[in-house]
């Protein structure tokens, strides 16, 4: 690098930028090569159903072959980020530098082959008129401003030197095989970020899918991944950005907490809500290598959304719901949280199935665990859960709008006993889901009175409940709205034959082939439903 003004001045930096472009294509093969193992070797392994000891310690291994590969990627994208960022701030000291040279030469002044500026113009005498001595006075100030102008181009090409220096030194070569490899990787993806300009609060706080979209699209292929790589919990929850790389940012966020319990576990501080999280995250990515084994697209997973706060939150898509036809977004409620919910994706599939069964086979059904759910208790009959969470829900459908490509998709949003409740305060505020269809099943009531309070035609809400469903049968109509299968409310109700509260997705019923129907774009078939 260089180190004076000389070098400085005439510095060719294209070696620094075929680095940072070499840096660059190995974290992409980085990349790649996870995405292989994960398609080519874990995924089938795990379609496969091989079970056993030997299958247990194998897939442990897998997984940590796995992440390593991320965290080497994550460190060679730091590497290049911190080279380009040295780059780009040395190219500026050197531009900065070769323009302050310029201008002072053009007024006169000589700059020395060390940087010193000295006045072509001589000095005026002691008995040179007021006019004289003034220019001269001004001419002494500017050349002082060219002093610093140097001095300031010189110091910041110093600087982006050694911050560039410091910063390569703190990234671990060595950590890979190490339990806190991940979490290593990241902090040095934030410094790396944070060095190019690209600190945590530039990233959009506000629920605007539209203005995400658009900070995303402004930003290039290396910066995205920088914000990948240095803040995913937060990258992942954006609603508006492409549904790809929510899902990478959402998978190192899978690592890093699985890496997180398995260090606490290892160390024997694993607390029973901590348990509860990581058997639910265990329980996820197991689910996702099966799911990158299939090799079938429409059974291929997108995590939208997770965290470990409070119960945990979960937000995954079977399907693409960008080039999907007809997209379903599933609400459950009460007692739901990060540690069942396999439970929603195993609804999810077979909410999949029953709309392909009856309309083109290009679905992608969504479970939405985009909140903290109820507990138990007294939080079940008021909407303080509901509001927040209805409002996050229709960020969410918003940002699916935003990115579906081609034609606009067929949207239903479903929601699940206290679902329907966030269901209903996210279409009855802020304009609506912006959805075709709402169905509803088990509901304790919607926050409103009446159908046409949801931003959608009346008639294309539906209501379903079991004769023996708790919920629907004794709750609805208390303390969170309406009962939306009655009358009065406005809506339709369809069929159900499934009995209980959580028998709206049994196989071969007509309860599940109804909403089937509803998602493919489809009304119930004639005597499944009456007004």
């Amino acid at each position: 690098m260089p180190e004076n003004f000389k070098e400085l001045l005439k510095q060719d930096f294209s070696d620094l930028e075929a680095a940072v472009t070499s840096w660059q294509k190995l974290g992409k093969a980085l990349e790649e090569a996870q995405g292989r193992h994960r398609h080519k070797v874990t995924g089938p392994l795990h379609a496969s159903e091989w079970e056993g000891v030997d299958s247990r310690y194998a897939f442990a291994k897998m997984e940590t072959s796995e992440s390593q590969l991320g965290t080497a990627q994550s460190d060679v994208t730091s590497v290049a980020i911190i080279l380009d960022s040295v780059h780009t701030k040395m190219k500026e000291a050197q531009e900065n530098l070769r323009r302050a040279v310029r201008t002072a030469e053009a007024d006169g002044y000589v700059v020395d082959d060390d940087g010193n500026v000295t006045d072509s113009r001589s000095c005026p005498t002691d008995n040179a008129d007021e006019a004289a001595q003034e220019e001269h006075q001004l001419r002494v100030g500017k050349l002082e401003g060219y002093k610093n102008d140097i001095e300031y181009s010189i110091g910041g090409a110093s600087s982006a030197d050694w911050q560039g220096m410091q910063f390569l030194q703190q990234i671990d070569a060595f950590n890979l095989d190490k339990d806190y490899g991940a979490d290593k990787a990241r902090e040095g993806a934030r410094k790396a970020a944070e060095f190019s300009g690209l600190d945590e609060d530039s990233i959009p706080s506000k629920k605007d899918p539209k203005e995400n979209a658009k900070w995303w699209a402004g930003l290039s292929e290396e910066q995205r991944q920088a914000y990948l790589d240095a803040y995913p919990e937060k990258i992942g929850w954006l609603d508006g950005i492409p549904c790809a790389e929510r899902d990478e940012a959402n998978r190192k966020v899978v690592d890093l907490e699985l890496a997180k319990y398995d260090m606490k576990k290892q160390n024997g501080e694993l607390g029973i809500h901590d348990q509860r999280n990581y058997d639910g995250l265990r329980k996820l990515q197991d689910a996702l290598d099966k799911a990158d084994g299939t090799g079938e697209p429409s059974k291929q997973l997108y995590v939208l959304g997770i965290d470990t706060k409070h119960d945990g939150r979960a937000v995954v898509s079977q399907g693409n719901p960008e080039t999907a036809r007809n997209v379903a977004i599933q609400v459950p409620g009460t007692g739901n949280d990060l540690s069942n919910f396999d439970e929603q994706l195993t609804r999810v599939d077979r909410l999949q199935q029953a709309a392909d069964d009856r309309g083109p086979k290009n679905t992608a059904v969504i479970a939405w665990l985009g909140y903290d759910a109820p507990e138990f208790d007294n939080s079940m009959g008021t909407t303080g859960r509901a509001d927040p969470a209805g409002g996050d829900l229709r960020s969410f459908t918003h940002g699916l709008r935003q990115t579906h490509q081609g034609e606009r998709a067929h949207m239903t949003v479903l929601g699940h006993s206290y679902g329907s409740t966030v269901v209903g305060s996210g279409a009855s505020h802020g304009g609506g889901l912006d959805a075709d269809d709402i169905v509803v099943v088990g509901s304790p009531g919607m926050t409103v009175d009446h159908a046409k309070n949801l931003n959608i035609d009346p008639g294309h809400v539906w209501a379903g409940g079991a004769t023996d469903d708790f919920v629907s049968n004794h709750t609805s109509g208390l303390t969170l709205g309406e009962d939306p299968m009655e009358k009065e409310f406005g809506g339709k109700v369809f069929e159900v034959d499934t009995h209980k509260h959580d028998g709206y997705w049994n196989v071969d019923s007509r309860s599940l082939r109804n909403q089937g129907r509803i998602i493919a774009g489809m009304d119930p078939s004639e005597g499944d439903y009456h007004s």
